[in-house]
């Protein structure tokens, strides 16, 4: 039996860096061994085990065979007598196709290694288009790696084209193409991610609710520069959408509801945010109102990031109706004015001391 630590930790080690998690090969064994070893089956369509003591994924060495459309058309086989070689050539990318032994030797059949210091993203085998998720991984992949130079291959590129052009990626499921937008959204370079598959037609196939130009691709990189969140993100690439737009592509990718409320959110309100200099007290205090600011101060910080990424605004814009939230929030009515008010009368008095403390802050703005 021999072991090898494979794919994603031996390309960010060649690259300098940290690998979030390792994965395992093992060749020459079989699912008994490994059991009789301590290992916890966990694999339900081919034979992936937990470590006893460390707790990490460790596979054993196995083929791929097509046997329909799709990814899930897949046939599995696997026996001590499968070679690393053959493992790695199902791989996707040939920097995902590198593994080190147990004694420090790289083994790199398909060129992986060359390929990191070309800085491409090149595929290993005519396998590629077999799987259609590989195109959305090729693209995410180029997300992540952009800042280090990485492009895609022309001939990968090509090929991705071809997968398009057959129907390959119709077959993708919804959750599938929202898990790896998702993760693409977190990237570094987010908007390289629909780059690629504007690229080779994708993504008029799997996102047609997108128009995809300058602006949403100025958007999607000002957000990444202002936030983290794959929300906010999210929120600005379709802010300049119609309504119903979003609502059909969240249906239809089954987006989580926070994406889908803060992307809608944005859509209706980021021209009155980025107008919000020229609001008067009462139209500050109803843009606050109608984002539920009050109620959810979080959501309205991420939407007034999102805003700031579509219309290109500046801090002292966010800043400005952050300040307005916490002045407008924290107001006060004397307990003896509220005494003899009930229901709306409250409600109304508090929404009075909110506009004459707005019209205080602007005052003071002003004189400043």
């Amino acid at each position: 039996m021999q072991v090898y630590l494979v794919g994603g930790a031996i390309r960010d080690e060649l690259l300098g860096l940290p690998a979030p998690e390792r994965d395992w090969v093992v060749v020459g064994a079989t699912p008994e061994e490994l059991q009789r070893a301590g290992y916890r089956a966990v694999g339900r369509e081919f034979p992936v085990f937990l470590h006893p003591d460390t707790g990490e994924e460790y596979a054993l060495a196995r083929l791929e065979r097509k046997t329909g459309p799709g990814y899930r058309g897949f046939e599995t086989q696997f026996s001590p007598g499968v070679t690393l070689e053959q493992d790695l050539q199902r791989r996707d990318l040939t920097i995902n196709a590198m593994a080190r032994g147990l004694d420090g030797n790289l083994v790199d059949p398909y060129g992986g290694q060359r390929d990191l210091e070309r800085r491409l993203l090149r595929h290993v085998s005519p396998a590629f288009v077999e799987d259609p998720v590989r195109v959305l991984r090729v693209a995410r992949f180029a997300a992540r790696l952009a800042a280090l130079g990485f492009t895609v291959a022309p001939e990968t590129g090509e090929l991705m084209r071809r997968m398009v052009e057959q129907g390959e990626i119709n077959a993708l499921v919804p959750e599938r193409v929202w898990r790896e937008m998702q993760r693409a959204l977190g990237e570094s370079s987010p908007e390289v991610f629909f780059d690629v598959l504007q690229d080779c037609g994708a993504l008029a196939v799997l996102l047609p609710e997108l128009h995809w130009g300058t602006d949403e691709r100025s958007a999607l990189q000002r957000a990444a520069r202002l936030s983290p969140e794959p929300s906010v993100r999210f929120a600005a690439l379709l802010a300049g959408a119609e309504p119903a737009a979003i609502t059909a592509c969240c249906e239809r990718l089954r987006v989580p509801n926070d994406f889908r409320e803060l992307a809608l959110l944005t859509a209706r309100l980021h021209q009155r945010i980025a107008d919000a200099a020229t609001l008067d007290p009462a139209g500050v205090l109803e843009l606050l109102e109608t984002a539920d600011a009050f109620r959810r101060p979080d959501r309205f910080d991420l939407l007034l990031r999102a805003v700031q990424a579509r219309s290109g605004g500046d801090d002292n814009q966010h800043a400005a109706l952050a300040v307005a939230l916490v002045a407008a929030a924290t107001v006060t009515v004397p307990r003896e004015q509220l005494a003899p008010l009930s229901g709306l009368a409250i409600a109304a008095a508090y929404r009075a001391a909110r506009l004459e403390r707005l019209a205080a802050l602007q005052s003071e703005r002003r004189r400043s």
